[in-house]
């Protein structure tokens, strides 16, 4: 019979977790989320940007930090049942998971980072998102295309020189509403006449480039979760260098499946 059981250390952290969502970040939220009415709704007030960093910065100072990644790469090294238990505790609060940069969809994006990123790619991404500095998102839904089948994508990616050029448009890409997101891990279609598992890619987007739009928050059961949202976005001749590709040509289903 499988042991559910936590060991010594893992229920200190747990104590320590729960202390810390009933102590230090549910008596914020009321006042953090009524900040969402102030001014733009799509961008954080000064006092929530204060409420989050002040929280993860209490955090990271306890060692209460990126529980889900192996120890090697500034994780907690714990198992995914170990993980279980502390995740149950964050998701009593809206905020919780974030203060402990445990927050979706950046726990899954630096999960692949960290998995197949190049040294310069984890440099430039990895370690600001390890650190809290920035936050990202995965944009793989599709408006014409049921694109939970990972082979579903009609975004393409064209090799021109030393550039990706990439034309679509994606739907509910979560968090790319937040003015924190720099980066997108963008599904695309680079390779049609391969087989149907090799025809896609995933590459790295940054945000500002030019002819990315952020069009419009989409609600989901009547919320649009302002202000990092699901975002409908459209790439309008996106160029990105070839080396912003994840693993390499073709391999956007196997990361997929990794990330998903």
């Amino acid at each position: 019979m499988m042991d559910l059981g936590l060991s010594e250390e893992m229920v200190e952290i747990r104590e320590k977790i729960l202390d810390f969502v009933g102590n230090k970040v549910e008596p914020v939220e009321e006042e953090y989320h009524s900040e969402v009415s102030v001014g733009d709704r799509w961008s954080h007030t000064p006092r929530q940007e204060e409420i989050l960093n002040d929280l993860k910065a209490i955090a990271r100072d306890m060692g209460l930090w990126n529980f889900f990644l192996p120890e090697s790469q500034g994780g907690a090294g714990i198992s995914n049942l170990e993980y279980a238990h502390l995740a149950e505790i964050m998701g009593r609060s809206r905020l919780a998971s974030e203060a402990f940069n445990c927050s979706a969809p950046d726990t899954g994006n630096m999960e692949v980072l960290e998995r197949v990123g190049t040294p310069e790619q984890k440099e430039r991404w990895l370690t600001p998102l390890l650190n809290g500095e920035i936050r990202s998102a995965y944009a793989m839904t599709e408006p014409s295309l049921p694109s939970s089948d990972a082979k579903n994508i009609s975004t393409q990616a064209v090799l021109d020189g030393d550039d990706w050029v990439i034309n679509g448009e994606k739907y509910y890409i979560s968090g790319a509403g937040d003015p924190r997101c720099k980066i997108m891990i963008t599904m695309v279609k680079t390779s049609p006449d391969a087989a149907p598992s090799r025809q896609q890619s995933q590459i790295l987007v940054p945000t500002d480039t030019e002819g990315v739009e952020i069009l419009e928050g989409m609600q989901v059961f009547g919320e649009d979760h302002a202000p990092r949202g699901h975002m409908h976005i459209r790439f309008n001749n996106v160029r990105v260098p070839k080396e912003n590709i994840l693993l390499g040509e073709g391999r956007g289903f196997e990361i997929s499946q990794v990330r998903l």
